[in-house]
């Protein structure tokens, strides 16, 4: 039985429509996985909360974030009466305060954008921030609704960079075993020649070995990962060409697509690679990042 001491799955909230379906995702992998869930909403309106010296009423932006936070731990019992569910407002900005949330998570969810930016174009810059930086994994929920409702029964993970790939790899396998489906794992790989997606020269001794070597490369990043969760079945991809392109053609019959990320720990800004950035910005369904240290 899951004990508040375990660490919660963090699902960022905001009142948005992205926030409320990536609330919703979040209360289901809670359950999926048997941890508690954590909502939280970060507002810098708290820190100038004003109150009226006669009656102390909190100002109208607390009143309004409060209603927010309490209409979302309605929904998520109302999913899941069942479930641990724990809510808070959080006086700082969203940035800092899902970064710091990411400390002590199994997992940090959000949508793909809050209030006041187009929804249905590029990631927004919090979301994408935060899955360039936090300290576990993140998913970002996007996508159509049979993609973010788990209705394809499949998992997509990229495996690319050695570094990165044994987190992607964890996090693919794990979340499905706990979802009872199965697992795509697409390697890429581009022969020198290929100057152009228009101009493919005929198989050579040269491009065989090439597709050879992904092959075994990718043979042995699974090895481990099968080892730990024999039951999920698994496909493998050796695919000619970007990753980029072959993820996102992926993703459209996917239920989540993994990619992985190094952590510098010197340096600054994001650390996200093309890989990754394009994920967040165009796969149609949820994308999960799973840092590796």
């Amino acid at each position: 039985m899951t004990t508040t001491m375990e660490p919660p799955l963090v699902v960022g909230v905001d009142g948005s429509a992205g926030s409320l379906q990536a609330l919703d995702w979040a209360v289901d992998a809670a359950t999926r996985h048997g941890v508690r869930l954590r909502m939280v909403y970060a507002s810098r309106w708290e820190r100038y909360e004003s109150r009226l010296p006669s009656n102390d009423e909190p100002s109208p932006e607390a009143v309004a974030e409060e209603r927010v936070i309490a209409v979302a731990a309605l929904r998520a019992q109302g999913r899941n009466p069942a479930l641990a569910v724990e809510a808070d407002v959080l006086p700082e900005e969203p940035l800092n305060a899902l970064l710091d949330e990411s400390r002590h998570a199994v997992a940090l969810v959000t949508g793909p954008s809050g209030r006041g930016t187009l929804t249905g174009l590029l990631l927004g810059s919090v979301s994408l921030s935060v899955a360039a930086r936090a300290h576990c994994p993140v998913v970002v929920v996007r996508g159509g609704d049979a993609n973010v409702h788990g209705e394809h029964g499949r998992i997509v993970v990229g495996v690319g960079d050695p570094e990165e790939a044994p987190a992607a790899l964890r996090f693919a396998f794990r979340e499905a075993a706990a979802r009872g489906c199965g697992v795509e794992a697409v390697r890429a790989w581009r022969h020198p020649a290929h100057q152009s997606a228009d101009h493919y020269p005929l198989p050579t001794d040269d491009a065989i070995e090439h597709e050879e070597l992904a092959g075994r490369e990718l043979t042995e990043a699974l090895r481990e990962p099968q080892r730990e969760f024999p039951g999920v079945t698994v496909h493998r991809t050796v695919y000619e060409g970007h990753a980029r392109k072959a993820l996102i053609d992926a993703s459209a019959t996917a239920d989540l697509l993994v990619v992985g990320s190094v952590r510098r720990r010197r340096g600054f800004g994001l650390q996200l690679g093309r890989v990754s950035h394009t994920a967040l910005h165009h796969a149609e369904c949820p994308v999960a990042v799973a840092p590796q240290e």
